[in-house]
């Protein structure tokens, strides 16, 4: 085995795929067909020919005789009912009732009824049922039209289904019926009537399939005196045009075998006539059967396909282990990559094709890797600089504003103000900057963007009104900072700054189920919706005034945060006034979580993401399957 496998490793290595798997099992097939071919042609052609036609002889002999011994039981049933029965008794006085149930009950495992009618058809007796179906037109059936024809001899129908009797099992039997001429007596005088013995078909049926069980393509069938079929073994396929049989040509030969061609296939024809009935017993014996006609053939081939299969089955175990391995550890390579690990060992090794793809897939991960590198440092620096553009936000100008109210309010001996004005400034300062942090408690945005509006109020001499609907639950949840006092510094510039003191800002607050949603709305000038959509997209919108920053830079922070389905929405419609909703996911506020989103997205927020795709994934798949089912 060693040896072997060294051979075919060098014999393979580095070939292709195909022509590791095709070249040994097309050797070997051209290889096998060929020594048993040239073996079982010479020494076995000649005779199977002259035994396949003497088992089809004898087998048909046998036939004959079972079926003939089968058609003989029932006529002596219909002798001992007749003879031994009607011709007894005067029906003036006496029944058949109990004799026929007892003759029925003895065979009735070969029988589906017996029955006596009168020459005008009206039931005397029968068994097992006696109750007839509504008006079965008896005179008209042909088994009575034959009895009464010819009123000496048996007459056997072809296969029908029996429709005299109601059977409370709602059960239809076919059946083949043996009538004949009876005398019957009544109060002396004699009259004609038939007498029916109904067969079961089945009987004749499971006689000739063991005539068809095991013949290895050829059959035996059985049709009446004019060439109707009375039992195929492909009787169904015929009935439908899918087979066809040469039966009405059958009718009319002799007791002999005749060779034909038949829907262009030569085949041996031998016709036996069954007494009593004139049927004709045919054996059919295709000439492409005649190479499995003998045993001692048949188990050469076994012998033969026995070894082939063996050397395939070994033959594949070693190339098939030997061709799948390589793929079998880079597989293994991918997994451990899909399952987290950061620097898998890709696995090269095995044919030329594997070869390629492990280091096909080794180079494209490194260049992931580095490319992740890079996007996570990009990613970084932006969200530094963003941060840094937004603690701008109280530039100069701002700040000079608000000292200088400080300063007029001081002036003016309004003292309790300006405290308010300076406690109100350090506020914002302090949440601001808070410790270089960029996560925060929702709870202290509300207080920075209070603080940036109390400011604001007494800037602008309390011009607008500002109103707080927030729901106290959502005050412990994480948030990213200043993402409210950009969206308030738009609403009080481009809402309700010129509105003559008729401005109104309402700041909403909410949590819906995994979500947090924090919503600001003024009742300013708005705009058309159009407009409102590029609000949020980079580039769309030049500011005339304000913090530089704006909505934008909002919006990337929190998708950058948590993910593509977070963000802003803009709802306005003209003369409408304005309403941006801020949604996020309701992570609780404590140190881990905080640490976490400092670092990047929340390990719940990678969680979800994941299993999102995973689901994505799983549908695909399913929408695949159905497709290459179809």
């Amino acid at each position: 085995m060693k040896i072997l496998k060294k051979l075919l490793d060098k014999l393979y290595f580095g070939k292709s795929i195909q022509i590791v798997i095709s070249l040994p099992f097309t050797v070997l097939s051209i290889c096998s067909v060929l020594f048993l071919g040239t073996a079982l042609y010479g020494q076995f052609a000649d005779r199977t020919e002259r035994l396949a036609v003497e088992h089809a002889g004898r087998l048909l002999s046998q036939t004959a005789i079972n079926l003939e011994d089968y058609l003989r039981n029932m006529r002596r049933i219909s002798d001992a009912m007749y003879y031994s029965v009607i011709k007894e008794k005067d029906l003036s006085a006496d029944t058949l009732d109990e004799e026929m149930t007892l003759l029925y009950e003895a065979n009735k495992d070969k029988l589906v009824s017996i029955a006596c009618y009168d020459s005008q058809g009206s039931l005397i007796t029968a068994a097992p049922i006696d109750t007839e179906k509504q008006q079965p037109e008896v005179t008209s059936q042909g088994w009575f039209l034959e009895a009464v024809r010819e009123m000496e001899n048996f007459h056997f129908s072809i296969p029908h289904v029996q429709n005299l009797f109601d059977d409370p099992s709602f059960r239809y039997y076919w059946v083949i019926s043996l009538s004949r001429t009876v005398e019957l007596t009544r109060n002396g005088v004699s009259s004609p009537g038939v007498l029916l013995v109904d067969m079961n078909y089945s009987s004749i049926e499971q006689l000739l399939d063991k005539a068809n069980a095991d013949n290895s393509g050829a059959y035996v069938y059985l049709c009446s005196r004019d060439g109707e079929l009375i039992y195929h073994p492909m009787q169904n396929q015929i009935y439908m045009g899918l087979a066809g049989e040469n039966n009405a040509a059958v009718a009319g030969y002799g007791d002999e075998t005749i060779e034909e061609s038949f829907e262009g296939r030569k085949r041996l024809v031998t016709a036996k006539t069954i007494s009593y009935t004139g049927w004709k017993l045919v054996s059919v014996v295709p000439k492409e059967t005649f190479s499995l006609g003998m045993a001692g053939m048949r188990e050469l081939v076994i012998l033969l396909v026995s070894l082939a299969i063996l050397a395939v089955i070994l033959l594949n175990q070693l190339v098939s282990a030997w061709i799948a391995m390589p793929l079998k550890k880079l597989n293994q390579s991918i997994q451990d990559w899909e399952g987290g690990q950061e620097d898998p060992n890709i696995y090269i090794g095995g044919s030329t094709e594997v070869v390629h793809l492990g280091r096909t897939l080794q180079s494209t991960l490194q260049e992931i890797r580095a490319l992740m590198q890079d996007i996570v440092i990009e990613q970084e620096e932006k969200r530094k600089s963003e941060l840094d553009a937004l603690q701008s936000q109280i530039n100069p100008h701002f700040l000079y504003n608000t000292l200088d109210s400080i300063v007029w309010m001081i002036t003016g001996e309004r003292y309790e103000d300006a405290v308010f004005m300076v406690k109100q400034l350090a506020g914002l300062f302090r949440i601001s900057l808070s410790r270089g942090k960029t996560i925060i408690s929702v709870e202290d945005e509300l207080t920075h963007a209070k603080n940036y509006m109390n400011i604001q109020k007494i800037r602008y001499k309390n011009s607008f009104e500002l109103e707080y609907e927030i729901d106290p639950e959502i005050c412990h949840y994480c948030s990213v900072k200043l993402i409210l006092q950009p969206i308030l510094e738009n609403a009080l510039y481009y809402g309700v700054e010129s509105m003559d003191g008729e401005g109104e800002i309402l700041v909403k607050g909410w949590k819906d189920g995994e979500d947090i949603y924090l919503e600001v709305s003024d009742n300013g000038l708005g705009m058309q919706t159009e407009e409102a959509e590029k609000l949020l997209l980079e580039g769309e919108r030049k500011r005339k005034h304000g913090s530089g920053v704006g909505l934008v830079n909002v919006h990337s922070r929190l998708k950058l945060r948590f993910g593509a389905e977070y963000g802003l929405q803009i709802i306005s419609a003209p003369d409408e006034g304005m309403t941006v909703r801020i949604h996020m996911p309701a992570i609780p506020y404590n140190d881990e979580n905080q640490n976490l989103l400092e670092k990047g997205r929340s390990q719940a927020v990678r969680n979800r993401e994941r299993e999102e795709k995973e689901e994505k994934d799983k549908n695909t798949a399913e929408h695949d399957g159905r497709g290459a089912v179809r």
